[in-house]
């Protein structure tokens, strides 16, 4: 892409559009400022959405969008425009003025999932303890420790204590461990 000189680049993402999933966009919009990056992705979230044009990209077009609104999407990125489709902004704003009905905090979701004991865990690993200083803090065995350790990973669905403190720094999670006493 760098080697040629397009105005509109549109990158495909399989992942949900999250902050922190749109490190290419601010790699392309650094080397080439005057691109239109639009994204091609799934169902977002508001703060999807939000963390897309954030990044710098121009748009966000949904991966089921027929062809003819991908066709719209790239026109109007290229004349400068913004380039969401009205649909996922009534969706958007209906997620962020009735977020009862529609949770839109990940941050939120993840602390349910995960036990007071799990949480304190999670802390300590995001303080960079190790196993054997988790143990010694909060009194119990290095096993233990290191049992607790796997479930926090598995629960947060990451491989690596770095990717569980990065996912809990990123959500917001930690704040409100810190908030609800855990």
């Amino acid at each position: 892409m760098i080697s040629r000189a397009p105005e509109v680049c549109l990158l495909g993402t399989a992942t949900p559009a999250e902050p922190g999933n749109f490190d290419p966009v601010v790699r392309i919009k650094r080397e080439r400022p005057q691109v239109a990056v639009l994204v091609l992705g799934p169902v977002p979230s508001p703060r999807g959405i939000a963390a897309a044009f954030a990044s710098g990209a121009s748009g966000y077009v949904r991966h089921d969008e027929r062809i003819e609104g991908v066709e719209r999407a790239i026109m109007k990125a290229r004349a400068g425009e913004a380039a969401v489709a009205p649909a996922l902004l009534q969706g958007a704003f209906g997620e962020l003025l009735n977020p009862v009905a529609q949770p839109d905090d990940e941050g939120q979701r993840l602390l349910q999932l995960l036990t007071p004991r799990e949480v304190e865990v999670l802390v300590r690993v995001a303080d960079g303890e190790d196993t054997r200083l988790i143990a010694a803090g909060m009194g119990i065995a290095p096993s233990t420790a290191r049992t607790h350790v796997q479930r926090v990973l598995m629960k947060l669905g990451v491989g690596s204590r770095l990717e569980a403190a990065a996912l809990a720094a990123r959500t917001g999670l930690l704040d409100r461990a810190g908030a609800s006493g855990g």
